[in-house]
């Protein structure tokens, strides 16, 4: 069963955490599944762990290459997880992939966390005489068992399942894009996107662990509905981004306002359709130059900054709240505020210090997990730093961060650099069409990008016909032709092979175009 992760990611550690990596050189059942039962129990809401066996680990780190596990051994070993996960109370199914790497072949052995938690397990699981059971939690990168008040607090965390990995019984698997799906498996390499086309979007989903419940009352996830769905307001109300621009500032002149029309679309659709408003429309760079060494650049909003307080208040929403998320954009600052605020656990003084907040409890763990493996956020509590590590580099003031006493909004408040201008003077021209200009730029958001200038006002139909001709004839002929391939493009319109892959990649990056299947066997699919 291919696994939705990429094992190189894991092996080096990369957008998985290592204490939710455990590298095991070889087969020890009664190691392997204590550590199996402390990710399922999950007891930091960190999201599970993985396994990996057959790769040693030297001060923390996998030995490459891997010492993997003799091919022989593989069938026998996954037999004996089968038989074994029954030892686990209540049952539990870990996914399980034999992979292939430095030549030599390993186990991975995903361990989400468990929906029925807390979950025991005997010490010794080969064990023909009966076994004490116990319950064991991961404490930084090792496994240990659970007692005292440890164990009362894992016990109390089973009615406390992230909103994001519980059932919707409204979703339906028709509400479900195979073409997302596909898109972000593609996007992260993971070897289901291969098997894709071989497997039904049920089996895959099921792979991707986006199912709970029994088999005759299975229920889609509601992360699922957040990743995929092209329309999940259907079943989360308002979830949208408004932003809305003060020219003069809000409290200067409130009446004096703009509104961009809503952004809409899967998670991760709204928050790259956000940046790209944000980066068009917002965002200037003034480069400075030393007399001696290199010029200075110098963004009004460093655009990381920006992402990463996007990319938080779409993690921590609470998608039960009929709130959508609203950036308001004056001379001054930048302002993202959401609904609910940050966690209880978490002091109001550290809050109002814009400094690390760390909470146990994820309102939506899943997602997260899911946006770090498109690395749109960093995960583990490090977002605020990250908004404040590059508005220091950038030369700008801290950010600030307000909830209210009950804890119902979050707001993020990112000034802008002193001495930049917060907005482009030419956005608040009096003598334009301002309504036109956004829905332009709305146009841009959902497919032209960088190929639209400031004086386009239709939207995408006249931003097509701004674009260069040859990519306009490349864009026409796959639109009338959807099969066809590039040595057909460079023989109908004459033009080189290399013409054809920069317009091709254009379309794509622009949000025109995306391929289905192979290059010689696939066809065109026209998304705008």
């Amino acid at each position: 069963m291919a696994l939705p992760i990429n094992v190189e990611d894991l092996l080096r550690q990369r957008k998985v955490e290592s204490n939710r990596i455990e590298f095991k050189k070889g087969w020890n059942p009664d190691r392997i599944y204590r550590s199996i039962c402390a990710f399922a129990n999950d007891f930091d809401n960190i999201g599970g762990g993985y396994i990996l066996v057959g790769v040693e680990e030297e001060n923390g780190v996998a030995k490459r290459p891997v010492c993997g596990i003799p091919t022989e051994q593989i069938d026998t070993i996954l037999k004996e997880i089968t038989n074994l996960n029954n030892k686990i109370n209540p049952y539990y199914l870990p996914r399980t992939e034999p992979v292939e790497v430095d030549g030599k072949d390993i186990i991975v052995i995903w361990c989400p966390s468990g929906i029925n938690r807390p979950y025991d397990v005997p010490e010794y699981v080969k064990s023909k005489k009966d076994s004490a059971r116990k319950y064991y939690i991961r404490s930084g990168s090792s496994t240990i068992e659970a007692k005292g008040y440890v164990l009362d607090e894992l016990r109390e965390m089973a009615n406390r399942v992230p909103f994001d990995d519980r059932g919707n019984p409204e979703i339906s698997i028709n509400d479900i894009s195979g073409v997302h799906v596909l898109d972000y498996l593609q996007k992260i390499g993971s070897k289901l996107a291969s098997d894709f086309n071989g497997n039904s979007l049920e089996e895959v989903l099921e792979q991707m662990d986006l199912f709970v419940g029994p088999k005759e009352n299975r229920m889609i996830k509601n992360v699922a509905a957040m990743m995929f769905c092209p329309n999940p307001e259907k079943f989360f109300p308002y979830t949208q981004v408004e932003i809305v621009i003060f020219p003069e500032g809000v409290f200067e002149n409130p009446r004096n306002f703009k509104e961009v029309p809503p952004i809409r679309g899967t998670v991760p659709q709204m928050i790259e359709e956000t940046m790209r408003y944000l980066r068009t429309m917002v965002i200037q760079l003034h480069i400075i130059k030393q007399t001696s060494g290199p010029s200075k650049r110098i963004y009004n909003y460093p655009e990381k900054a920006l992402e990463e307080a996007i990319t938080n208040a779409f993690y921590h929403r609470d998608y039960r709240s009929r709130t959508p998320i609203v950036v308001e954009v004056q001379p001054y600052e930048i302002t993202i505020s959401s609904a609910t605020g940050p966690d209880r656990s978490i002091p109001m003084d550290a809050i109002q210090k814009g400094q690390r907040m760390v909470s146990r409890y994820y309102r939506n763990r899943r997602l997260g997990e899911f946006l770090k493996e498109l690395s749109l956020t960093e995960g583990r509590n490090t977002g605020i730093p990250t908004i404040q590590r590059e508005l220091a580099h950038n030369g700008s003031p801290a950010a600030s961060f307000e909830t209210d006493e009950d804890r119902l909004s979050f707001l993020v408040r990112i000034p802008c650099h002193e001495g930049e201008e917060g907005v482009s003077p030419a956005l608040f021209n009096d003598k334009e069409n301002l309504n036109d200009r956004i829905n332009t730029t709305i146009g841009g958001i959902n497919g032209l990008h960088d190929g639209i200038n400031d004086g386009i006002n239709d939207g995408i139909n006249d931003g097509i016909n701004k674009l260069n001709s040859t990519l306009q004839d490349v864009y026409n002929k796959i639109v009338n032709q959807p099969e066809i391939i590039t040595i057909e493009l460079m023989k109908v319109l004459n033009i080189s092979e290399s013409t054809v892959t920069r317009s091709i990649r254009e379309l794509k990056k622009l949000g025109f175009i995306k391929r289905d299947g192979s290059r010689k066997n696939g066809k065109w699919i026209i998304l705008k």
